[in-house]
This record gives structure tokens, C-alpha cells and sequence, in this order.
């Protein structure tokens, strides 16, 4: 099986000499150490150069602060654990963790994941594939390894290209990774790096993990019927059909002991549900905001990463016991165990990422970056959805070079979040305005992380499958998510509906 022949030659040339531009580039964990190294001497020459500048807000005189100074180089010392510690997602990340672990290690995210999938009729496939894809980042990997090698086998027994199969996954899985119909870990750390970012000019703002609730659930409509759209007209008209004669079909074991696990997990999520609703409707609810003048489900909505740990461990458990995967509780403690230990690179990531973050808070020059910035863009005299589109862009042309999205929104939130905040818009839309270019633009980079996985699954149903191959799969998905989805935010907003929970 092989693709069909005409391949856009001058398209895959800029790919793939974007890939290598893009190798060059040091790990991003090294890009931080680099970055905090930059600010360390750039807070010494803007001290000595006297750089300041003024609160539009509270007219207070903001001047920069050197780290080479005997205040400086103590308060790096002193502070470097509690950064870390302190630092907004690392918390939130590791107890989602500890719950979500626990369902994929049951198996109850890899069958929802194939039921979602499997089910669908013919003409619908590619829009469950898609969609399947999205609700995966949910359980952070589980859609990448589960999902589309999973993808690939289904579209196959339905004589149909393989590699179709593993673009629509993928097209969702990465492509749609900021549109979920549920809340997951994604919104928790995005939101914790926003609300440190916003701190810089705003101390007291918070921005909720459900921020971007309203838009990313109606975002999950438009990814899975554009990507199918995108699968049907463009992708798999160029794709060679295989020859499945003499092939079992894939069948999946104990597939009523999985039915009937399900049936309990459903009945528990039912129950759950209504449990959360009792915490918050009724006027005397123990997670009803005290405040009547505020939204009634704030407490719950702070504690959203909890309440999600809660409901993925109790369904894993649930789960797990009824298929028979978890023997005792040293399994579903394993699970977690597990869990935390795939966190072992992120956390490293984060130590360095949360010293740089915290060295441009103290040194100021966050706070004065962003103050002239927004002096500077304010003269431009665009509109607020002009200057989100254009951060889409933005965002959409950095994700090309540096693959993690937290690594990303890190370094770009302490800068960006605040001068747009000065220039009248919220945090919430800057994040969401991030969160479309980094989506769009992740299935067309080899610096994603999963982007070699990927390839590698394409490569068992067609050996010639490489980078280039893969990149142009996904570029139509790419153009049409990044221009519809920037479309959908501006006319949103042009509305004036809210993003999310207020």
C-alpha cells in the first residue's frame, strides 16, 4: 500500500527544511536555562540603564531589578525551591495525574477510546475517529498510543486506507488538543500558567481551568466535522486502498466483561453527577459560593483537577475490578505509581521553566515588557479580535520550533498575557487565542513529541512512510483548523459571548 503518486514537491522542500531548522533547536529544557540565563544579564543591563516604566493602572513606577545584585543573586538562592513548588501547574498536573492514571491503567480510557471508534457507521468514521481523538486529551498520551494505531487497523477492515485512519486520529488527537467536550489536565495547566502570567500586572486576577469551557466544547463540533470533512475531500482521495484479502478483522477479548464494566461505570457516573449538582445547587449546597453576588459554582470550579482525580480513580477502580484487570489494590495503586513516574521529564521541564517565570516576575522587566508593549500595539489602533488573531498566528508560527505546549504558553504567557490584558483584553481569550494557534500548527511539526510515533505507526502499513509523508497529510488539516478556528474566536467574541464560566 503507497500513497498516490503527486505529492505537492514544493511543499514537502519547506517541510522538511523547517524539520531541519527545527532539529537545531536544544531541548526545551535547555531553552529555559538559556532564557533564565538572558534575563539574568538582561536584568543587569536594564538596571544599569535605569529601564522603568509606568502602571497605566495604578501609576506606580516600575523599574528593573538586577539578579546579579547581592538582593538579586540571594532571592535566586532562596527561592529556587519554593518556584518550583509554588509554581501553578505542577500541583494541578500531578493530582489529575494520579486520578487519569488509574483509568488508563484499567483499560477504561482505551475502550472507551474503541467504542467511540468502532461503533460508527461507515459514512460517519471519519468524524468518530476525529472525534475520539479529541476527547483522548482528556487522558494526556492515551491517544496517541491507543487511539491511532487503533485508528489505522479499523479503517483498514473497512477496506479503506489505514493511513486515513492514523491522519483523522491524529488530526484529532493533536490537531483538536484545545477542544474537549469534558475538562482535563491541559485546562488546569494552561490556566495555572495564565494565572501566574496575569500576576504580573494583575495579582489578584485568577483564571479558572473551566476559563475556556463554553468555547472549547463548541470547538469540539467544528474540529471533528472539519477533520472529517478535511478526511473525505482531501486526504484519502490520495491514498491507495489495501488489500485486505485473506485478513482477520481485529476482534477485542472479553468484550462482554468490558460491556458490562462499562454499564458500572456509567451508573457511577451517573450517581457522581448528581452528587456534584447537589454540592452546588441547593442554596445551602457545601460547595455553593457564599458570595450570592458571585457564580454559585466557583468552589467547585477551583477544585475542578480534584473532583476529576476523584471520578477517574473510583471509575478505574470500577472498571478494573469488573474486567478482571485489577486483582487487588496493589494494581490501581500501581496505576498511579506509573502515572507519576511518565511525569518524570515534565517535571523537570517545569523546575527550570518555573525559574523563569519567577526571574522576569521579580525582575520586573515582564511587567515593563508588557507595559510598552501595549503602549506600542495601543498606537496600531487595532481591534481587540484583530490583535487576538494576530496572536493566533503568533502562536501558530512559534509552535513550529518548540513542541510542548506548556513549554510554549511558559514562555510566552509572562510576555504576551499581560500587555494584551493592558490593551483591554482578558486573559481567558489570550489563552484561548494561544491554545488555536498551538493546536492547529502540532500535527505539521516534527518537534511534537509524538510526531516520530506517529510515523512509525504509519510505517507498518506502508514502509516508504516518512516525515515528509506524514507532513503532507496533515497540512490540509493544519490550514483548515488554524482559519476556521481563528474564524469561529473572532466571530465568537464579535458576539460577545462569554468563553467560559464567568
Amino acid at each position: 500500500m503507497a500513497l498516490n503518486s503527486q505529492r505537492p514537491a514544493l511543499s514537502v522542500r519547506w517541510l522538511n527544511s523547517l524539520e531541519a531548522a527545527g532539529n537545531r533547536l536544544p531541548h526545551p529544557v535547555l531553552l529555559f536555562i538559556y532564557f533564565s540565563l538572558a534575563i539574568i544579564l538582561g536584568s543587569a543591563l536594564a538596571t544599569s540603564l535605569g529601564v522603568n516604566a509606568t502602571h497605566p493602572i495604578s501609576n506606580d513606577n516600575i523599574a528593573a531589578k538586577s539578579l546579579l545584585s547581592g538582593d538579586g543573586l540571594r532571592w535566586m538562592i532562596s527561592n529556587a525551591v519554593a518556584n518550583f513548588i509554588h509554581f501553578a501547574p505542577v500541583g494541578s498536573v500531578i493530582v489529575a495525574i494520579l486520578g487519569i492514571a488509574v483509568a488508563e491503567e484499567s483499560g477504561l480510557l482505551a475502550c472507551v477510546l474503541h467504542r467511540l471508534a468502532s461503533k460508527a457507521p461507515p459514512k460517519f468514521l471519519s468524524a468518530f475517529v476525529v472525534f475520539a481523538g479529541v476527547m483522548s486529551s482528556i487522558g494526556f498520551d492515551s491517544g496517541y498510543v491507543v487511539l491511532i494505531p487503533l485508528a489505522a487497523l479499523i479503517f483498514r477492515a473497512a477496506g479503506r486506507s489505514p493511513l486515513a485512519g492514523i491522519a483523522a486520529a491524529f488530526a484529532g488527537v493533536s490537531g483538536g488538543y484545545s477542544a474537549n467536550l469534558l475538562l482535563g489536565p491541559v485546562d488546569a495547566i494552561l490556566a495555572g500558567i495564565t494565572t501566574e502570567a496575569i500576576g504580573l500586572v494583575a495579582p489578584e486576577r485568577q483564571v479558572l481551568t473551566s476559563a475556556n469551557y463554553y468555547f472549547t466544547l463548541v470547538s469540539t463540533v467544528f474540529i471533528t466535522f472539519a477533520g472529517a470533512w478535511v478526511n473525505e475531500v482531501f486526504v484519502e482521495p490520495r491514498l491507495a486502498k489495501p488489500n485486505i484479502s485473506g485478513e482477520a478483522s481485529p476482534t477485542i477479548n472479553g468484550i462482554q466483561q468490558q460491556a458490562l464494566a462499562l454499564r458500572r461505570v456509567g451508573m457511577f457516573s451517573l450517581g457522581f453527577i448528581a452528587i456534584m449538582f447537589a454540592l452546588v445547587l441547593p442554596a445551602g449546597g457545601l460547595l455553593r459560593n457564599p458570595d450570592p453576588n458571585g457564580l454559585a459554582a466557583l468552589p467547585l470550579l477551583n477544585g475542578i483537577v480534584v473532583f476529576i482525580a476523584i471520578y477517574a480513580v473510583i471509575a478505574g477502580i470500577i472498571f478494573g475490578y469488573g474486567t478482571g484487570k485489577f486483582k487487588s489494590q496493589h494494581d490501581w495503586v500501581g496505576g498511579m505509581e506509573k502515572g507519576l513516574a511518565s511525569l518524570s521529564g515534565y517535571l523537570v521541564l517545569m523546575f527550570f521553566a518555573a525559574q523563569f517565570v519567577n526571574y522576569f516576575n521579580w525582575t520586573g522587566l515582564g511587567a515593563i515588557a508588557a507595559i510598552n508593549g501595549a503602549e506600542w500595539l495601543a498606537g496600531l489602533a487595532l481591534s481587540k479580535t484583530s490583535l487576538l488573531i494576530s496572536f493566533v498566528l503568533v502562536s501558530a508560527g512559534i509552535n513550529l520550533l518548540i513542541g510542548s505546549a506548556s513549554a510554549k504558553w511558559a514562555l510566552m504567557a509572562p510576555i504576551f498575557v499581560p500587555m494584551l490584558y493592558l490593551l483591554g483584553v482578558d486573559p481567558e481569550s489570550s489563552q484561548m487565542a494561544y491554545r488555536i494557534g498551538d493546536s492547529s500548527t502540532n500535527i505539521i511539526t516534527p518537534l511534537m513529541p509524538y510526531f516520530g510515533v506517529v510515523v512509525a505507526f504509519m510505517q507498518r502499513h506502508d514502509k516508504s512512510a516518512g516525515m515528509g509523508t506524514l507532513m503532507a497529510l496533515m497540512l490540509p488539516y493544519s490550514l483548515c483548523f488554524l482559519l476556521g478556528w481563528s474564524l469561529l474566536l473572532g466571530v465568537w467574541l464579535a458576539a460577545g459571548l462569554p468563553l467560559g464560566p464567568a
